[in-house]
């Protein structure tokens, strides 16, 4: 394997590489349970019902339901058909250009990016950082303010003097964390559109060596602490910004998904903890990170990697505040951190942890949210969850307790998914965005893929890198899913707090032009609105679901006519998705943000391999494109 190819691996299948799953035996076992659960795929898509009527698979795909939602669909746009070129399409009516683009400066004295030397030491902690993902708005005294993260980098062309892209020096390495964490920038619209306004004192860089501080009940645990840090209290940097969240007290969230593929040793011979196998840290890093900061070689610091995996709380509004990471959320490879208050005035933050078998979860706080009050310590005290599917429709938040995981307090922080396992969670298809209907109460989590998902392999079937196994259920119906589906559960007395839940599927994705079964999707899917890989979802504030794709578009095969990822919009009420936007070739939608007038959608543009936006002959780039409609009406 190449360098370049290590670079241009899924997450998935670098874990893949670094860790290959473990096989449970027992095999007639396993058949006997994933059979016996095919015959409730009938029943468990309903649409704008809590309760789902068991049924068999063929009707789950005859429903009506979309066929009666034509008459009563509210979607304000004509859906666009799937796209294989190079540039972004959005409805007749609506328009889009560039924010903001990797390599853009945020200061007036900063140079845009030089295509045959990318952007300099100097300049590297001082730009819009590359692969933007989740984003929120805010607005601060009048002045709009976005906050948006930086998933990863691509070496070859932040650093076009290195062969393949790979570091030569600590110069190069420093270059690459600086490009990747979060951007926090004011935005004005003028008479030229949306712009960066240059100088602005919020705009700011959060990358892997800016200070931070460890908070919650493994603040100061000796999992915790290093040689740099002996009271396991102060850290440094925030890796992998996947997707982000926003509290009701107006800070930001952002979410470390796969820090694992930034560490690695220089000592052949160093023997690997065992907690880091759950994680897939492995001997060998992605950027080559532990051979000039040895804070990245797990043989010199092996508890570096216990200060990464978790929620990071940003103030945009002080660009000289400290970011927070907050342990009692978890360690998990964090999707997003979805936000609501309580009946009672608690907090919830539901988050996904993205990798195949792993699980859904639910922050509950202890104390009250009071708009002016006291915030600092909502996210430190309160109670971790997990989701446990039953096959019925119903759930329930199984609590991660040192009675009830044999536990300590901080190990749970620090080992969360060992904690879950521990008490029985049900494993998911790559739980990913979870999203809160601001009209209902009902969240909705997309379940990305799983290729591994009922695969039996010498007679043994697959698990995650936990022991549990990846059989059929009803949540996670299909064997070696590459579709995706969208999970939505309704919360007991309307009350997000509540232990328990209802459930069915919002929708399953699939390719009906391919398939007669349950790989065609659900009855909310058609040739004309199809899809794979469910990623990034928000609400508007009408109550519509915004749902974004990051997954094949090879368009062949299984995905043969689903184009390029895109970006659609459903109706919680009756079912109906159509598609809103398709993107340039290679490129993931991820992120999405309104601003404050909600005439303007902002959406994230993410690894295109297309010369995008600038067109033919320029280097790809990342970039946050504004969405407006040409009569600037409300969108949002």
């Amino acid at each position: 394997m190449t360098t370049i190819d290590k670079f241009k691996m899924s997450w998935d299948e670098w874990d893949e590489r670094q860790n290959p799953p473990p096989a449970v035996t027992d095999f007639d076992r396993v058949v006997e349970r994933a059979v016996s659960r095919r015959g409730f795929l009938g029943g468990i898509l309903a649409f704008g019902s809590a309760a789902a009527a068991m049924g068999t698979i063929g009707q789950l795909m005859s429903s009506t339901a979309v066929e009666a939602a034509d008459a009563t669909s509210r979607f304000p746009f004509t859906p666009v058909p799937a796209g294989t070129d190079a540039t972004v399409h959005v409805p007749d009516g609506y328009n889009w250009n560039p924010l903001a683009k990797w390599g853009q400066p945020l200061f007036s004295n900063v140079a845009d990016v030089d295509p045959a030397k990318g952007v300099s030491l100097e300049n590297s902690d001082k730009v819009f950082g590359e692969n933007t993902d989740g984003m929120e708005l805010f607005v601060v005294g009048g002045h709009q303010l976005i906050a948006v993260n930086h998933e990863y980098v691509n070496p070859e062309i932040n650093l076009p003097h290195a062969p393949e892209g790979v570091p030569q020096s600590a110069d190069d390495v420093k270059i690459l964390q600086n490009m990747q964490g979060v951007t926090v920038m004011e935005v004005a619209e003028g008479e030229n559109g949306w712009q960066i306004v240059l100088d602005s004192p919020f705009n700011r860089r959060i990358h892997h060596n800016t200070p931070m501080m460890l908070s919650g009940p493994a603040a100061g645990s000796d999992l915790l602490k290093t040689e740099a840090d002996t009271t396991g209290t102060e850290c440094l940097g925030t890796l992998n910004n996947c997707g982000a969240g926003k509290t009701p007290w107006g800070t930001y969230l952002t979410c470390e998904e796969n820090f694992n593929g930034y560490f690695g040793s220089t000592d052949a011979n160093f023997a690997l903890p065992e907690d880091y196998k759950r994680y897939g840290i492995a001997a060998e890093s992605v950027y080559s990170y532990e051979k000039f900061d040895a804070r990245f070689d797990v043989s010199k610091n092996p508890n570096e990697p216990h200060r990464f995996g978790y929620v990071v709380e940003i103030n945009p509004a002080d660009a000289s505040s400290k970011p927070v990471k907050r342990t009692a959320l978890g360690r998990i490879k964090h999707e997003n951190a979805a936000v609501t208050v309580a009946r009672d005035g608690r907090v919830i933050v539901y988050m996904g942890d993205d990798e195949r078998g792993e699980f859904l979860y639910k922050f509950v706080s202890t104390g009250i949210y009071v708009p002016g009050g006291d915030t600092s310590t909502l996210l430190d005290d309160g109670q971790l969850y997990v989701a446990k599917f039953s096959d019925d429709g119903t759930g329930e938040w199984l609590a991660l307790t040192p009675e009830a995981t044999g536990m300590k307090a901080d190990e749970i922080c620090v080992f969360t998914r060992k904690a879950a396992s521990k008490v029985g969670a049900t494993t998911m298809d790559r739980p990913e965005w979870v999203a809160i209907n601001p009209v209902a109460v009902e969240a909705y989590c997309a379940l990305t893929n799983n290729s591994r998902r009922g695969e039996m392999k010498d007679g043994k079937l697959r698990t995650n890198a936990g022991g549990d196994e990846l059989a059929l259920n009803a949540v996670n119906p299909r064997e070696k899913n590459g579709y995706g589906q969208i999970v939505r559960w309704y919360p007991e007395n309307d009350d997000h707090a509540d232990g328990k839940f209802k459930w069915d599927l919002f929708c399953m994705a699939g390719n009906p032009s391919v398939h007669k079964d349950a790989y065609a999707g659900s009855s909310n899917i058609n040739e004309g609105n199809m899809f794979n890989s469910p990623d990034g979802m928000m609400f508007d504030t009408t109550g519509l679901l915004w749902i974004q794709t990051d997954g094949e578009d090879t368009n062949e095969g299984d995905f043969a006519g689903q184009g390029n990822n895109q970006m659609l919009a459903g109706d919680p009420v009756t079912g109906r998705i159509e598609r809103f936007l398709t993107a340039p070739k290679g490129a993931e939608v991820t992120g999405q943000t309104w601003s404050a007038d909600k005439r303007t959608h902002f959406v994230g543009i993410q690894h295109p391999d297309a010369p995008f936006p600038d067109g033919e002959g320029k280097l790809p780039r990342s970039t946050i494109v504004a969405i407006k409609r040409a009569d600037n009406a409300m969108i949002g």
